[in-house]
């Protein structure tokens, strides 16, 4: 294996996090939250690319009004970042890369771009699986890494493995989109698929030429908000009229499923992208009783819950597997393993904002 060169660590922050509403809003999302330690899970994120001699200083690409947000969370932990991009306008993966990579200087430095929200237990292996993915980055190949499964996860897309290409490092068959539980099942029998985690590895020039091929509307975009960015200081603020005018795509869909040069690197690392209240639940650190808790609370005969306050007290008694998390005037109370329901809770809410502000009249009505 050749001299790994010094890896550029972009860590993407963009995210609104409401899977785990009432603890996670659009003014303070996941990543920005202490839920699995006393550091957020972006400071988290950020600690695991502080070696100088293998990492460069981070570029953070996150949502402008997070902006003081980040860099405060930056001071506290004592690092300062390479460059921190700020988007005024969300447009997904593939355009936030494209970013950080002409940041960069679009030239053959390695970036491992990772999203900042996501645990990972074993950083030893995770670093291995660096090393085993560095010399296909380096001749041009975009890599992946491929978590290895724990059970037939429904929630997760899929990436089934081809032919080896080195100790460590095979080929990409192809890309799955969340699967049913049968297919789930069946892939996991078969034992050549990976869950997809969402973070890569690869030169910012061949990340950069794989957009100019199969996403040049992308790359064009996001060199003109970039070229007429305005700087100050560590900032960028890219023009958001000019980054508007991206397409809004991951970049599986722009680039990953498309390239005949992706590879991926299967790794056991202790990763969860904490997606859920439920799987916050399952990565906790659990009682004699199975409960995870923290913040204000009390319980009695209670076994199998996830209960947190950041507020008011939460007192419960003789009750099994039930998540309750309190955050100001909001408490959620939901069964564990229907944590997914979130959604359709935040969708109820905004319906009932929507016809508070424009009520209809019914005084004129007849019976």
């Amino acid at each position: 294996m050749r001299t790994s060169p010094i890896i550029l660590p972009v860590i993407l922050s963009g995210g609104g996090g409401t899977r785990l509403w009432p603890l996670s809003m659009p003014d303070q999302p996941k990543q920005f939250l202490a839920l699995t330690g006393t550091q957020t899970m972006f400071q988290m994120t950020v600690a695991r690319v502080t070696n100088a001699e293998r990492f460069m200083a981070p570029i953070i690409v996150a949502n402008a009004a997070h902006a003081d947000m980040v860099q405060q969370q930056l001071s506290d932990v004592g690092v300062v970042p390479g460059a921190i991009v700020l988007e005024r306008c969300a447009r997904n993966t593939a355009p936030a890369i494209a970013l950080a990579a002409l940041r960069a200087g679009a030239g053959d430095t390695p970036l491992l771009i990772m999203p900042s929200d996501h645990v990972i237990g074993d950083e030893a292996a995770f670093g291995r699986a660096i090393d085993a993915a560095s010399d296909a980055v380096a001749d041009g190949w975009l890599v992946t890494f491929g978590i290895t499964p724990t059970g037939p996860e429904t929630g997760y897309g899929y990436i089934k493995m081809g032919a080896e290409l080195g100790a460590g490092l095979q080929r990409v068959s192809r890309f799955v989109e969340k699967p049913n539980a049968v297919n789930a099942a069946r892939m996991i029998a078969d034992g050549d698929h990976v869950w997809n985690g969402g973070i890569f590895l690869f030169r910012a020039d061949a990340y950069l030429a794989a957009l100019k091929e199969f996403a040049p509307d992308i790359l064009k975009a996001a060199t003109a908000a970039m070229a007429a960015a305005h700087i100050n200081g560590s900032q960028i603020v890219p023009d958001a009229s000019c980054f508007a005018a991206s397409p809004a795509q991951s970049i599986d869909y722009a680039v990953m499923e498309k390239s005949d040069r992706v590879a991926v690197a299967p790794v056991a690392m202790g990763w969860s992208d904490v997606g859920s209240w439920d799987a916050l639940y399952d990565i906790g650190a659990k009682d004699a009783e199975g409960n995870v808790r923290s913040g204000n609370s009390v319980m009695l005969n209670s076994a199998n819950m996830l209960i947190r306050s950041d507020g008011i007290r939460v007192s419960v008694s003789g009750v099994t597997d039930l998540i309750v998390i309190a955050n100001g005037s909001e408490v959620l109370i939901l069964p564990r393993g229907q944590s997914q329901n979130v959604k359709d809770i935040l969708v109820a809410h905004a319906t009932n904002e929507r016809n508070n502000i424009d009520p209809i009249d019914h005084s004129q009505s007849k019976n």
